[in-house]
């Protein structure tokens, strides 16, 4: 009889990796994020939502593990002068900073999109 469970969570190292049960930072497979950041556009948005009326802009798209791409994140993060975090798949800045972020982006090189 085949057992139909895996471990998705260990005390001692927290995550695993779905697909290699190794723990997220050391995953074997190297999964990507979902399909919507491989096209090559950065989206854009405004959320409140489980925020208690406080708005983040969202960013998604942006790969957020290269150490280029945290600096960036950081640059930006000033540039708007508040505070923010990085997610594995999207970046949260907080308040809303829509057409900072966008030129900025756009001056650094990429094809931003409104969500």
């Amino acid at each position: 009889m085949e057992r139909n469970s895996r471990p998705v969570y260990s005390s001692e190292t927290g995550r695993l990796c779905p697909a290699c049960s190794r723990p997220i930072a050391n995953c074997a497979c190297k999964r990507t994020s979902t399909g919507a950041a491989s096209d090559g556009i950065i989206r854009l948005r405004y959320e409140t939502k489980g925020r208690k009326g406080a708005g983040v802009t969202v960013i998604t798209g942006l790969d957020t593990g290269s150490g280029d791409t945290r600096d960036f994140i950081k640059t930006l993060k000033k540039k708007c002068g508040t505070g923010g975090t990085v997610k594995p798949e999207q970046v949260e800045i907080q308040g809303d900073h829509r057409e900072t972020v966008k030129k900025a982006l756009e001056i650094a090189g990429f094809k931003v999109k409104g969500a």
